[in-house]
């Protein structure tokens, strides 16, 4: 049983192994390399489906006895992150019948970007990723069935976020720091049009497409606070801010949204599955729910004590998850006006600000741009931030902590965003870090039995 746990780690590490120099040879070299490997995506999970099988055909008792004979004849840590067999642990240590829900196959690195990722995410259709650097610099790639840069979008003004259209799918809207938002055709390699958004409102903090038509939110902040603006929780003066809603196919605004107790800068959006609801982070920690049959606001409540950094709706759509300047991952019933249902203490390198230090004394401060939390196809596993690579934890329902599941590793510097794309068995996390390295990591979710 021995021999064939790490016959299977092997195997596994000799997979990776050729993956990351298919993902080095870059996009002049893409059809020779795909050849030479004769290793599609598809075919991988294949066999990793074989292996899977052979991982849980042992009894679970000797899986943990393994774990001792496996830290005296293989002390690399690499070797005890990338192995499936360790990567079956629970974070109850006596449930030895409780089964781990993700194996990871492979992990791919991306490294095109120079600088500090601010935002990563992948299309509405699975097969491409665009990322945005602190430079201005928007890489846009594919990954199936090997990496390949399909467009480099240069910036002459600085760039504060994006967002995948989608209808169609192909458009790509930027955001910038000057009070435009470009949409570019990603297979055109080409911008489509600017437009003007807000002059004295110039930062263009979030984007967020309607998953039912061609519009648009977004959300537009002036460069420091107004003066004789009501103050944040935390005694300072709110940036003023809009949120609007614009038209891809007309390029004009289609209307403001009222937002009180006044104009806040709002730092996150996101819509439901139907685009009926809209609901917004803002810089006053306050969550706002908007009803976009009737574009008017739902409800909002105080969320979190300082700014709200990133929001996203449960997998049922009956509760709302937030994280905030104050550390807190918070579940909020919105059939209820915004009720606390859950609520989760996160480490500090999973909600930021984010810190690199350097050399003599040098430090890098970065604060949250991106997503800093993604759900699993079945919204029961949440991927988070954190110092050295993506942490995915299970959501236990009315307990006070989360229920630790997988560390994915293999960052250098902090993780800053991440993403999780689901299809079939087969997940990706994406967690882009503060040295501009991208990590793809492909899991296989467990059936459960």
């Amino acid at each position: 049983m021995g021999r064939r746990d790490t016959a299977a780690s092997q195997a596994l590490k000799s997979k990776e192994a050729l993956t990351s120099k298919d993902s080095k040879a870059g996009p002049s070299g893409a059809g020779t390399n795909d050849q030479a490997s004769g290793h599609p995506r598809q075919r991988r999970h294949q066999e990793h489906e074989k292996e899977r099988k052979e991982l849980l055909s042992k009894p679970p008792a000797q899986g943990f006895e393994k774990r001792g004979e496996s830290s005296d004849a293989e002390p690399h840590p690499d070797d005890q992150t990338d192995s499936p067999t360790n990567q079956m642990r629970v974070s109850g240590e006596g449930s030895g019948s409780v089964e781990q829900p993700f194996i990871k196959l492979s992990q791919e690195e991306y490294g095109e970007h120079h600088s500090s990722i601010m935002h990563c995410r992948v299309d509405c259709s699975g097969r491409r990723v665009a990322s945005l650097d602190i430079d201005g610099v928007i890489k846009v790639w594919s990954f199936n069935p090997m990496m390949q840069t399909k467009a480099t979008i240069m910036s002459k003004s600085p760039l504060l976020s994006l967002e995948w259209a989608t209808k169609p799918d192909r458009l790509l809207l930027l955001g910038s720091g000057v009070g435009t938002v470009r949409l570019y055709d990603t297979e055109a390699k080409k911008n489509l049009y600017e437009m003007t958004i807000d002059d004295l409102h110039p930062r263009i903090l979030s984007l967020a497409c309607s998953p039912s038509g061609t519009s648009f939110v977004c959300s537009a902040a002036a460069h420091s606070p107004r003066s004789g603006s009501l103050p944040d929780s935390g005694g300072r003066a709110a940036v003023s801010g809009q949120l609007l809603l614009w038209d891809t196919k007309t390029v004009k605004q289609q209307l403001q949204f009222s937002l009180e107790p006044g104009p806040v800068a709002i730092n996150c959006t996101a819509f439901n599955h139907n685009g009926n609801l809209l609901v917004t982070g803002a810089a006053d920690g306050i969550i706002r729910l908007f009803d976009m049959q009737r574009y008017e606001s739902a409800m909002s409540w105080k969320a979190h004590d300082g700014e709200v950094y990133s929001v996203e709706f449960s997998y049922d759509e009956n509760t709302v998850f937030s994280i905030g300047e104050d550390g807190k991952f918070i579940q909020w019933n919105i059939h209820r006006s915004g009720v606390k249902q859950s609520e989760y203490n996160l480490p500090q390198d999973a909600t930021g600000p984010f810190v690199l230090s350097g050399y003599s004394g040098y430090k890098q401060v970065q604060v949250p741009r991106g997503r800093l939390f993604a759900f699993d196809s079945e919204g029961n596993h949440v991927l988070t931030c954190s110092s050295t690579g993506g942490l995915i934890y299970r959501l236990n329902e009315g307990e006070s902590s989360l229920g630790s599941v997988l560390s994915l590793g293999g960052h250098k510097a902090p993780v800053v965003t991440v993403d999780w794309c689901s299809a079939m068995d087969c997940g990706t996390c994406l967690t882009a870090s503060m040295d501009g390295k991208i990590k793809l990591s492909t899991l296989l979710a467990q059936k459960s039995s």
